[in-house]
């Protein structure tokens, strides 16, 4: 059966900074940039969640749209968005909320609610228009 993707894109403001704590502030600047600012810096981010599977014959649907949305809310949005990723969020606790790490904890916490027989393809986050991570799982 042929399997087709869809895509539902949400957005969400959040700060962070990037830095390591045993680093000192030459170095973190040396590595991260203006990423490590002390006082934090923001993004409005984008996210794409990319979801696989057959077409329903009833619906129409790989999966309903709204729902996917949202899902992606309740297990991240929610959770991100107007939050300081380094300090407001429990499941990021203890990790640098580079883009690439953040792709990769956001597919965690959608992949088991995808419902079956779609299944989670890719997931795409945009820092800005220019700089995004793309991950398909391990």
């Amino acid at each position: 059966m042929p399997r087709v993707r869809i895509t539902r894109r949400l957005h969400f403001s959040a700060a962070h900074r990037l830095a390591q704590p045993e680093w000192d502030d030459e170095k973190n600047r040396r590595v991260f940039g203006d990423c490590a600012n002390r006082n934090w810096h923001g993004h409005n981010y984008e996210l794409d969640v990319t979801v696989a599977g057959p077409v329903d014959p009833d619906t129409g649907y790989v999966m309903d749209l709204k729902d996917l949305k949202d899902l992606v809310n309740r297990h991240v949005v929610d959770d991100l968005d107007h939050r300081n990723l380094n300090l407001d969020v429990s499941w990021l606790e203890g990790v640098l909320p580079s883009t690439e790490n953040l792709v990769m904890r956001i597919w965690e916490r959608i992949e088991p609610h995808i419902p079956a027989p779609a299944t989670l393809e890719r997931v795409v986050l945009w820092e800005t228009p220019r700089h995004w991570a793309e991950y398909r799982g391990d």
